[in-house]
């Protein structure tokens, strides 16, 4: 039996992200190379979009190549559109993971939202439906269906099969657009076995079906109707994905975004497997969105909105202080989210450190040898970016970082200038910002100090590990793992049951600081967290660095029972709050040992949860059977605790991700914050839910 490798939401109670994408290239394009190695190539950016046909390329004679590795003329192949796509998806999408698959649906919302922005397009509908496909359907104009002017077929096929098509190049139809390499309802069709196009427009119903990405049938009239829009269904390729599984949650995030970003936009997404539904519409726009994240939170002040546009280019930004320590940044162009930030994201930082340390240094609310950083100014800050802008420069088709360099100067001369006005009609909100900025100032230096003390008592100790680490021999740290176990007795038993080869063991003395509710310095004067830290090798806040981490797994292993959880979420909150690089980079993991142990005669099984048990009992039979229930990894003795949590074999273990980071900052807020109501609140919703209660 292999190891068993689950996906489990931050919080543990749901949400979860992203897996690393795959190989990205720079621009959904590449040329032949002349290197060994080259396999492909597909249409450069800046050509007429066309595919080569199988027909014209066996006209050429093939070049016999010579011994040497079989390489010749004939090992170039040239992939031209839906083929280049199905040879190397993750050029288009990033990754052929989880990620990859839900790639494809914001690819076809994105086409929706273009409609949206051009003001054509008032309500958009997502359905993931109960045969694995994914209808998206917007009331929109209708892709054109007339007869393209270059090629011999009609606009919407050109659309769907050609790379680099469409007309987000135009800027007559489009003065924005998130979309802009015009590949993305093309490889969406070159990646799913089949996909079912309905357009209504000009008082027709137009209906037309690709298998493979080659259209099955010539576009059909079905029917008549007054209203415009388009409906697109697709079925993945199971061939092509690692799964076909799409994540509601995941899907819903994303779509809660877009309508914080539109305002006034009706999104609505229902999961036909499960009945969930969620609909979307906000007002408000990107203000909305900062309440929304603060709402479980203190918000010290009224929310600080900018809004302005200057070269073509417009900006928009909303920000908010909240009583927390932790910045809450979400930052968008043409609606992308930039995840990996970008120049707006630099142009906004700049401008609020600046500004900030103007206005404290000129009403003299800055205390002495008291510097205030761009670290400082941002403790405790929600804040929405969000620009559009003509021609926008992403790194690759996932377009998760801006790269245009005038914007950053640009945002930074608009913010300062907004900001400014802001800070002296506002005194009263002004100094609070600059208060709580030098209190963290203030709590930063503090936490340097603490920093520097441990650094020279584990030099002094002649050990950069602590003590109570039991480290494994191989120093590879992807064949590495840690185990955080709860207290000492679990702690022995791990230490002598693991493989001593890649297995660590880390026992942890009673529960750590919750760090939602401290600052940096109060973390390192915890000393199971400083401990934590020094045995991971990583460092945190702005010296942390996850590539330096000792341990590709690092694995939290506590009991089943109510402490055990809470000690789980204490470290869940610790590495999401100041270690969630390591979250990204997948390095996080939730041990899974037996709740029950089944003893029949000589017969002895294992069950992880009470179905199980059951499922067991029923293989077995009731009678003369012995049932423990394990609430403490104590419980086990060293074999049985590798037999059934530890060994690579027969174990199985929850991957910690996140798939919608608003809602996980939500939930940490709300289980782990200050304030009391939301989490009553919470409990009282939840409360049935409740399994494996320890009374």
């Amino acid at each position: 039996m292999e190891e068993t490798t689950q996906n489990t939401d931050v919080p543990e109670t749901g949400q979860s992200l992203p897996e690393e994408a795959a190989e990205t290239a720079a621009e959904a394009t590449a040329e032949v190379a002349s290197e060994t190695n080259s396999e492909a190539a597909v249409p450069r950016a800046d050509s007429q979009p066309q595919e080569s046909s199988p027909e014209e390329s066996s006209k050429d004679e093939p070049v016999k190549s010579d011994k040497r590795g079989d390489y010749g003329a004939s090992s170039i192949q040239v992939l031209g559109g839906i083929e280049a796509v199905r040879k190397r998806p993750g050029m288009y999408i990033g990754t052929t993971g989880i990620d990859g698959l839900h790639h494809l649906v914001y690819e076809v919302v994105d086409n929706s939202i273009d409609e949206a922005m051009a003001g054509y397009c008032t309500k958009i509908m997502v359905f993931i439906n109960t045969d694995g496909s994914v209808t998206v359907a917007d009331n929109g104009r209708g892709i054109p269906v007339e007869k393209h002017p270059q090629f011999d077929m009609t606009a919407l096929e050109v659309v769907m099969t050609k790379l680099h098509a469409g007309g987000k190049f135009d800027r007559n139809t489009y003065k924005v657009s998130g979309g802009l390499h015009g590949v993305g309802i093309s490889v969406v069709n070159a990646l799913s076995t089949k996909v079912h196009v309905k357009v209504k427009r000009n008082g027709k119903i137009h209906e037309q079906t690709y298998k493979f990405g080659e259209p099955l049938n010539k576009l059909a009239i079905i029917g008549s109707t007054n209203e415009t829009g388009t409906d697109v269904t697709f079925w993945p390729d199971k061939e092509i994905f690692e799964t076909t599984e799409f994540h509601f949650d995941t899907l819903s995030a994303r779509l809660r975004e877009l309508a914080f970003l539109n305002n006034g936009l009706h999104i609505a997404i229902k999961d036909e497997r499960s009945g969930k539904e969620h609909i979307f519409q906000y007002d408000g726009g990107i203000s909305s969105f900062v309440e929304f994240i603060n709402q479980n939170k203190k918000q010290l002040h009224k929310t600080i909105t900018v809004k302005k546009e200057k070269a073509n280019i417009q900006v928009e930004i909303a920000l908010a202080y909240n009583e927390g320590y932790q910045e809450n940044l979400y930052s968008f162009a043409n609606t992308i989210n930039t995840r990996e930030g970008g120049t707006h994201v630099s142009g906004f930082r700049t401008a609020l450190t600046r500004s900030l340390n103007k206005y404290a240094e000129e009403k003299g609310l800055l205390k002495d040898d008291v510097k205030v950083t761009s670290e400082d100014v941002r403790e405790g800050l929600a804040v929405v970016i969000s620009i559009k802008i003509p021609e926008p420069q992403f790194e690759g088709q996932t377009k998760s970082k801006l790269g245009n360099s005038e914007v950053k100067g640009l945002v930074d001369s608009i913010m300062s200038s907004e900001l400014d006005t802001f800070l002296q009609e506002n005194p009263a909100v002004a100094r609070v910002i600059i208060e709580k900025a030098v209190n963290a100032a203030e709590a930063r230096e503090a936490a340097h100090k603490a920093r520097d003390m441990t650094r020279r008592k584990t030099a002094l100790e002649g050990s950069n590990l602590p003590g109570k680490l039991a480290d494994c021999s191989n120093r590879d740290p992807a064949q590495c793992e840690v185990y955080l176990v709860e207290g000492d007795s679990a702690g022995g038993s791990a230490k002598q049951g693991r493989d001593r080869k890649f297995q660590a063991i880390l026992p942890l003395r009673g529960k750590i600081l919750n760090v939602e509710k401290a600052r940096l310095n109060k973390v390192f004067a915890n000393n199971e967290i400083v401990t934590l830290i020094t045995a991971i090798g990583t460092g945190i806040g702005e010296e942390f660095n996850a590539a330096k981490s000792r341990y590709h797994k690092i694995i939290i292993m506590t009991d089943a029972d109510v402490d055990g959880a809470h000690i789980r979420t204490l470290l869940l909150t610790f590495f999401y709050r100041y270690m969630k690089g390591l979250i990204d980079s997948g390095f996080i993991y939730i041990a899974q040992p037996p709740l029950y142990k089944i003893v029949k005669g000589k017969l002895v099984r294992y069950a992880y949860s009470d179905s199980e048990k059951e499922k067991i009992l029923r293989e077995i039979g009731n009678d003369k059977v012995n049932i423990q229930r394990y609430k403490g990894l104590g419980e086990m003795n060293p074999s049985q605790l590798w037999e059934t949590t530890m060994d690579p074999e027969n174990r199985t273990l929850l991957k910690v991700a996140v798939e919608d980071a608003v809602e996980a900052d939500r939930i940490f807020s709300i289980l782990m914050g200050d304030e009391v109501e939301p989490r009553r609140k919470f409990i009282e919703e939840n409360a049935l839910l409740v399994k494996n209660l320890d009374v």
